[in-house]
């Protein structure tokens, strides 16, 4: 038998995929550099001229048509793409000039007037229309470079694609909250949808606001911190509508959420992994059922969500310090860190739900949702239907231009 007959090739198999892996991620990385920057120079010099009335109205239309002819097939250039070119660069220009400029990065002709705060060209000479280098392919490479904090890396706003930034820049206003969900769609590697999910339910606002009393009882620190990041303190839940908002049925909600996990653990965090629902556990030979069991595979724990159709009561915590004790001594592993519960409920009282969090011992918080019956009815239209949502994520970007418009 020869050697290649015994040898395991499982380990050199694996140590192969995974550069690949690395390799195919470290390529799309620099494509997706290479378009962020030819839309960001692209934006500017559409920018400069269609803004101060050089080129007419009607103008990028007519840019895209022209296009389309010189190249056909194409994609990434209709008008709606090219208009938000020129609001990715029109959005963050003006933060990137506010940052020192660093040495030896100014180009050639530096000293040519930028334009005003409205992005207006200066009347006093014409736009290089014609010059084949008024487009700086270098230019947001060279921008974006400087603009990292301690919660913000620079590297990560040329990772997320194009469409990310283009829903972001749309739908969040803040500087504070962009940066945020740049950096979220980079560590957590969210797909259009996802983001989509995020700013409609406006997790930048509600990140960390859950009442709660992790800090109390949870061994770390640090353990804590990432549960407050966790959580937030209001759940969208845009798939559920319920017709009778009487019905004190917390089943309802369940089967909603069963039909639409994927979606509702896009509105919880893709760190979540579903287990269960109606978790059966056993104690002293009687059992009881968690609504909904998941693990959260950053805080390595356990985390269990008990769902309320009606108004927060303090005797629900009762119920689901029980349900942790009994996780903890029967279900979780030894390296894995101290259960958590969620009560998910309609109302709630922050003063009310702080007292009653703060002397139990297991680490608990509370949470609301809104149903897409409770949404305003601009709001409804609005949402696509979840099949809809599907297409638009595998349709080609020029596809997408067009489901937009």
């Amino acid at each position: 038998m020869g050697d290649s007959e015994i040898f395991d090739f499982g380990d050199a198999t694996a140590i192969i995929k995974d550069a690949i892996a690395r390799s195919r991620y470290q390529a799309a990385a620099l494509v997706n550099k290479e378009l962020l920057s030819l839309y960001y120079g692209v934006g500017k010099y559409i920018s400069e001229n269609s803004r101060s009335g050089y080129w007419g109205q009607g103008a990028v239309k007519r840019l895209s048509e022209s296009l389309q002819r010189e190249l056909p097939g194409l994609r990434g250039f209709s008008e709606s793409s090219i208009k938000r070119m020129r609001q990715f660069y029109e959005e963050w220009q003006p933060i990137f000039a506010n940052r020192p400029t660093l040495s030896g990065e100014l180009p050639q002709g530096a000293n040519r007037p930028m334009p005003s705060g409205d992005l207006t060209v200066n009347k006093n000479y014409p736009p290089s229309s014609m010059d084949a280098s008024a487009i700086d392919l270098n230019l947001l490479s060279n921008h974006v470079v400087g603009v990292g904090t301690p919660e913000f890396s620079a590297h990560d706003f040329l990772r997320i694609g194009f469409y990310h930034h283009s829903e972001i820049l749309a739908k969040e206003k803040s500087l504070e909250g962009r940066l945020f969900y740049i950096s979220q769609c980079a560590a957590e590697f969210w797909s259009v949808e996802a983001l989509k999910s995020n700013l409609r339910g406006d997790l930048y606002a509600r990140s960390g606001a859950l009442p709660n009393n992790f800090f109390q009882t949870l061994p770390e620190a640090e353990q804590a911190r990432r549960a407050v990041r966790a959580f937030k303190d209001e759940y969208l839940l845009d798939f559920i509508n319920i017709e009778d908002e009487n019905d004190p049925d917390e089943r309802l909600i369940e089967r909603g959420i069963i039909t639409n996990i994927k979606r509702f653990i896009l509105s919880f965090g893709n760190k979540f992994c579903f287990i269960g629902n109606q978790y059966r556990v056993v104690v002293d030979e009687q059992e009881f059922f968690i609504d909904l069991l998941f693990f959260n595979r950053e805080l390595r724990c356990l985390v269990a969500v008990e769902l309320k159709r009606g108004k927060f009561k303090p005797s629900y915590l009762g119920q689901l310090n029980f349900y942790l004790s009994a996780l903890d001594e029967y279900v979780r592993q030894e390296d894995e860190a101290p259960s958590i519960g969620i009560v998910l409920c309609k109302e709630a009282s922050r003063n009310i739900v702080e007292f009653a969090v703060r002397d139990y011992s297991k680490p608990m918080g509370v949470a609301m949702y809104r149903t897409r019956n409770e949404m305003p009815e601009t709001w409804q239209k609005a949402l696509p239907d979840f099949d809809d949502m599907k297409k638009l994520l595998e349709a080609a970007p020029d596809d997408q231009d067009e489901a937009d418009s």
